[in-house]
């Protein structure tokens, strides 16, 4: 039995480095290729107009407190103390608006941002793996994470750009 044990492990020590080389390695950048996909430049496209959009209200309500302040500051010293309360209170909501606006349209800023870059970053993922299955390599890295990457490793990215139809 000891013999049979020793010889399964020889066995093992000669097939795994042979295992080990068959495997094949491939590396891509993928921040690199994203940022070349051509939905993304329409993206950002639509995603300029959006935020100017948002910019231009946000300017509009800066305009009307900036306004109202001025009109307040002008007449203060002749108003009755209750319209100054009222006055004030007004800037104060009309401040408070102007930061809930603020707050909400950089939300709706990157929910819109995600939605629209999500199918484009998916797409990316299955061209990967499209050229990963072809081309049988066991893994693709990202090398834009990777600390070292030998001469003789295989960048797979003009592969990946042609699967998008990118040149």
């Amino acid at each position: 039995m000891f013999i049979e044990m020793k010889k399964i492990i020889i066995a093992m020590m000669l097939v795994l480095p042979m295992l080990a080389s068959a495997q094949k390695f491939g590396h891509i950048n993928t921040q690199e290729l994203f940022a070349q996909m051509p939905e993304v430049n329409q993206i950002k496209l639509k995603m300029d107009t959006i935020n100017s959009q948002y910019e231009n209200q946000l300017a509009m309500m800066q305009e009307e407190i900036q306004k109202k302040m001025q009109d307040y500051q002008a007449q203060e010293a002749t108003m009755p103390d209750a319209v100054k309360q009222i006055r004030q209170q007004e800037l104060q909501e009309m401040n408070q608006r102007i930061q809930l606006f603020y707050q909400t349209a950089e939300q709706d800023i990157q929910k819109k941002q995600q939605e629209l870059l999500a199918p484009v970053h998916e797409k990316m993922v299955k061209a990967i793996k499209a050229v990963g299955d072809r081309e049988g390599y066991t893994y693709i890295f990202d090398s834009a994470a990777m600390q070292y990457i030998s001469d003789g490793a295989n960048d797979v990215m003009s592969a990946v750009k042609k699967e998008l139809g990118i040149k």
